[in-house]
């Protein structure tokens, strides 16, 4: 039996074993999900791959275990789960499968791949809205961009600010929201709602949006 057949017996026998893992639910298990995620994100930048390899391991569980309780009702288990992901990976790599020619825009050939896959008829449908304002507002750049929305269209223009200065430039307007009583946070989000208001604008028809409006609009 492969390492990852033993953990799948092993998760099924604490199902049935364990009075705690017996009683956890899809829902129970989120906070596990978010924690493990969180933890090896921490290991990959420490680089110490021992600590990684185990993180890797606690998120893996994770994945075992919403699988081996939907198996239990003959929803799903974890050979339709790989099975899933498998299919994903060579239906949208056709250049790796399938001999055709590897496209230019490689993030903007996924992205469009997913949109018709899912039938999305925004560029920013299937983004998670529980992503930090941050992530997200970057999850909406590369979804605009992909779909052929140039961020310039939408009122914003990148500075050639070096890549080991970025972190600084965060932290400073962070130190300048604290400056004036503001939640960064907060502040993101508003312009984050200006600006995927301006992407879907844009996909109606629009040319340019402002989004230097005020910070609760």
């Amino acid at each position: 039996m492969s390492e990852l057949g033993r953990l799948v017996a092993v998760m099924h026998r604490l199902r049935s074993g364990c009075p705690w893992d017996a009683e956890q639910t899809h829902a129970s298990l989120v906070r596990y999900l978010v924690e493990e995620t969180l933890e090896v994100v921490e290991a990959i930048e420490d680089g110490d791959d021992d600590h990684l390899t185990e993180e890797l391991g606690d998120l893996l569980l994770q994945v075992v275990f919403h699988a081996e309780i939907a198996a239990e009702t003959g929803r799903f288990d974890i050979e339709d789960v790989a099975g899933r992901i498998a299919d994903k990976l060579v239906a949208r790599h056709p250049y790796v499968f399938s001999g055709t020619q590897v496209p230019s825009d490689l993030i903007g050939s996924w992205e469009r791949a997913k949109a018709v896959e899912k039938d999305r008829a925004s560029a920013l449908d299937g983004i998670p809205e529980r992503l930090s304002a941050l992530t997200r507002a970057h999850k909406v750049l590369v979804r605009a961009r992909s779909h052929g929305i140039d961020p310039a269209h939408l009122g914003l223009t990148a500075s050639a600010v070096e890549a080991e200065g970025l972190g600084d430039e965060f932290l400073r307007l962070v130190a300048r929201a604290e400056a004036l009583g503001l939640d960064p946070e907060q502040e993101a989000r508003a312009a984050l709602r200006r600006l995927e208001a301006g992407v879907r604008d844009h996909e109606g028809g629009a040319t340019s949006v402002d989004t230097t409006g005020p910070a609760g609009a």
